[in-house]
């Protein structure tokens, strides 16, 4: 009998002993999910990390680097994108010593606890009209990369920057897609520059927003992911079922004709937003549901789009949760897969904070009765 219950024991401490992997690269998988916090109440960022978690996101980026976030993060094995925000970008391209300490202020004094695997300098900073700014971005990236290097972390930690579509003169169809003129005089040096690195060409695509813009134009359905005729590509000799496979070849075909081929797409942004202004009549729970659960299972594919096809893409979803303190329509407080309090806007496959802890604690109580229960079986 003692023989017997040191087996089970033994088995119970196999099964309930987690696996852990650890793997290199910015990005693990296909899917991941950006953590915005302009709200006054969202989670704390150990909740927060206790939901990701649950819903196995390993993937995060954040809008800045606050140390509250980074600490909570800290030997979750989340794998973390840090943000330098616009406001930081003229001093950090003016002064790489500035950039050297925020590095070091931010970063290396976390790792490798916080698994900080990226940097994103500045969000959507060209095609915004603020050509100060826009001389600033390349600067920025190469003294926060530098930095990096003194401290032999570039191997380490990513280097990249996410574009608006306001970066494109047209997108539409994906084969004529270019970089808008006074865009490119900012572009093709900080192409150049990630292209050296290794980094790749960061989009924030809303099919949402397209659709919002020109609803008599586009096929919802197309914009959904839902079944459609799609649109034909004549140059390319490629056909579309869904918008955002479209707007990402576009990017690549604005890539290519910048003189860089082989750069890959990543998405850092995309989502549809659950409720809007009047103007807004897409905004809706179903429309959201519809496009984030779609989005969930093309990504599980592991596939690419129709012009690279061999090139999986990734994809951060917009966003964790509902922010209520972010300025402009109603839709940009409505992009959250979950509400403030931990439970889901609408169902794609997560489950709710509570709900999910929940369980975890009576799983937790089951675990302690099996194992007291072998133990008394070991003294037999």
């Amino acid at each position: 009998m003692r023989s017997s219950g040191l087996l089970l024991l033994k088995f119970l401490f196999f099964l309930f002993t987690p696996i852990l992997t650890v793997k290199g690269g910015a990005f693990v998988g296909t899917y991941g999910i950006n953590y915005g916090r302009i709200a006054d109440n969202i989670p704390s960022p150990d909740k927060v990390v206790l939901l990701l978690k649950q819903a196995k996101i390993r993937n995060v980026r954040i809008y800045d680097a606050d140390h509250t976030v980074l600490q909570a993060f800290s030997g979750t094995g989340l794998d973390l994108v840090v943000g330098l925000p616009n406001g930081f970008l003229k001093e950090m391209s003016s002064n790489a010593d500035h950039a050297l300490t925020w590095v070091k202020d931010n970063v290396q004094s976390f790792l490798p606890q916080t698994r900080i695997r990226g940097i994103a300098i500045g969000n959507e900073v060209l095609g915004g009209g603020d050509s100060e700014l826009a001389g600033a971005l390349l600067g920025a990236a190469k003294n926060v990369y530098n930095a990096l290097k003194k401290m032999n972390l570039e191997e380490t930690v990513q280097i990249t920057t996410a574009h608006s579509q306001a970066v494109f003169a047209d997108s539409y169809p994906p084969s004529s897609c270019v970089f808008k003129e006074n865009v490119v005089q900012f572009m093709k040096p900080l192409l150049e520059f990630f292209d050296q690195i290794g980094s790749p060409f960061c989009l924030n695509a809303y099919p949402f927003l397209a659709y919002t813009y020109n609803p008599t134009e586009i096929d919802i359905n197309y914009a959904l992911f839902k079944p459609t005729e799609g649109i034909y590509d004549a140059k390319t000799n490629l056909r579309y079922d869904n918008m955002l496979d479209a707007q990402i070849d576009a990017a690549y075909m604005a890539l290519e004709d910048a003189g860089f081929k082989e750069m890959e797409v990543m998405i850092t942004e995309t989502g549809w937003a659950s409720k809007g202004d009047s103007d807004e009549p897409a905004a809706t729970p179903e429309n959201a549901r519809t496009y984030n659960y779609n989005l969930r299972k093309r990504l599980a594919k592991k596939k690419g789009t129709p012009l690279r096809p061999k090139t999986v893409l990734k994809a951060y979803i917009f966003a964790l949760f509902n922010e209520n303190s972010k300025p402009g329509k109603s839709s940009e407080t409505h992009f959250g897969l979950f509400k403030p309090d931990g439970t889901i806007s609408y169902d794609i496959g997560f489950n709710s904070l509570k709900s999910d802890a929940s369980k975890s604690k009576a799983a937790s109580c089951f675990v302690a009765l099996v194992i007291s229960v072998s133990a008394f079986l070991v003294m037999l």
